[in-house]
């Protein structure tokens, strides 16, 4: 048997073949590896450029489709960004910018780049609620039916179309459901009412009663058959001032989120937060019934990644810890100590609630935004916000009343990364207005 050497590398403590010694310089095979992988990364670090893809173009349209353009990877180019995130190029849009991306997404999706040209059709119409009247059929044509809000501005032919089809089309018929509930005009929601008096066939093929489908589009059925809405309007952002600054060109007046309290959870001993402290006559809570002058959320932010949190209010206004809170399954063999959710740690909230309370500071923006701004989670836009679809991270998930059976309306929601650095999901606020309830539930990918 060939007899081994140490590797030359001071400290390394490998034994090699004499051959490979000779090819190597007498070092062993991870010690060359690495000593390459320096030399390499010294070489990228000497040789590379930044480039600015947006140097000397103003226009947004031209700045947008730069965006939407894939990068080729190249380790010797440092893309610059540019100075505005698309999410705020997008709402610089004027309607004539807007329809010519519209005009370029459909350009993009005959040129077989689907996904590029969905992304665009999605930014259109949940930042600005462009219709899509006319591209739909073309959509439906090449098979695209996904995101379903793509198609609530379809025509009466496209749906008495699909109200035809989702009875042949098993294939494509949960996606067919949702695309008629964000339609949700008169005819549909007739049709989803007969459906719940009358089951069709197909009904027991699927994971929930057809009706059912109205949640994601953000209404259900009342009980005698009329379209009710389960979030309210209009949409404000969120959002914190940093160095005196706000998000991006965005104006705004100072709101009350994430303030600790002086009450514990029940159930974790957790300090309870007010996720949102908002004056019940602010213009986004138009439509909310509420008796106290503050519409004040309170909750655990760690329980309440576990299952609904619910909090009454007294004759004051204050918010106490609801009767009909249920401690979820399993909380109770669970080390609190330990507990980390969304990057949410309970030391770090209890311990440094005061350093946090006194060094953010949130604002509400003056204007509203379009309904479905923060609709679609996964276009990262701003989340966080006062009225407005919910940006749900799994399927919708109204929570019920444990007063009255009542569904709960939506009034807001937080994105995780704004309770604390580096935090996942998203938060979502529920008030009943008969019984003067809030909810708070979560959802993470």
């Amino acid at each position: 048997m060939t007899e081994r050497i140490p590797c030359v590398n001071e400290g390394c403590d490998h034994k090699i073949l004499p051959a490979t010694a000779a090819k190597t310089g007498g070092y062993c095979m991870p010690c060359k590896q690495e000593m390459e992988r320096e030399a390499y990364q010294r070489y990228i670090e000497a040789n590379r450029r930044d480039v600015d893809l947006y140097e000397g173009i103003t226009d947004a349209v031209q700045v947008l489709k730069i965006m939407h353009e894939p990068r080729i990877r190249d380790p010797l180019i440092r893309y610059i960004p540019y100075k505005y995130s698309m999410e705020q190029v997008y709402l610089t849009l004027s309607v004539e910018q807007q329809c010519e991306m519209k005009q370029y997404a459909m350009e993009r999706i005959r040129s077989d780049d689907e996904d590029t040209g969905k992304d665009i059709l999605l930014y259109l119409v949940c930042y600005h609620d462009l219709p899509l009247t006319v591209e739909i059929p073309e959509l439906l044509e090449r098979e695209i039916l996904y995101p379903s809000v793509l198609f609530k501005s379809a025509s009466v032919e496209t749906r008495d179309h699909l109200l035809h089809q989702v009875n042949h089309d098993e294939e494509n018929r949960n996606l067919i459901l949702m695309m008629l509930a964000y339609i949700g005009d008169n005819v549909v929601v007739q049709q989803f009412w007969r459906w719940k008096q009358t089951p069709p066939t197909w009904a027991s093929e699927m994971y929930v009663a057809p009706e059912r489908y109205a949640l994601q589009a953000g209404w259900e059925l009342t009980r005698n058959g009329q379209r009710q809405e389960l979030f309210i309007t209009p949409s404000y952002s969120l959002y914190e001032v940093k160095d005196g600054n706000g998000e991006g060109s965005v104006k705004g007046k100072p709101v009350s989120l994430l303030e600790p309290t002086s009450k514990h959870c029940p159930w974790c001993g957790g300090t309870l937060f007010s996720l949102m402290n908002v004056h019940a006559r602010h213009p986004a809570l138009q439509s909310v019934n509420w008796k106290s002058s503050q519409l004040d959320v309170q909750t655990c932010l760690l329980c309440s990644c576990y299952g609904v949190v619910y909090m009454e209010m007294d004759g004051e206004g204050d918010p106490f810890w609801s009767e009909h809170n249920v401690k979820p399954d399993g909380l109770d063999n669970m080390d609190i100590e330990e507990i980390e959710v969304a990057g949410l740690d309970s030391g770090n909230l209890d311990d440094s609630a005061e350093v946090q309370r006194q060094q953010r500071l949130f604002h509400i923006a003056s204007e509203p935004r379009q309904p479905f701004h923060g609709s679609e989670w996964a276009m990262e836009p701003s989340l966080s916000q006062v009225g407005g679809h919910p940006g749900w991270v799994q399927d919708a998930e109204y929570p019920a009343c444990p007063s009255c059976s009542t569904t709960m309306k939506a009034i807001g929601q937080l994105d995780g990364e704004m309770i604390q650095e580096y935090g996942e999901g998203m938060y979502y606020l529920f008030v009943c207005e008969p019984c003067q309830m809030t909810a708070v539930s979560y959802q993470q990918s």
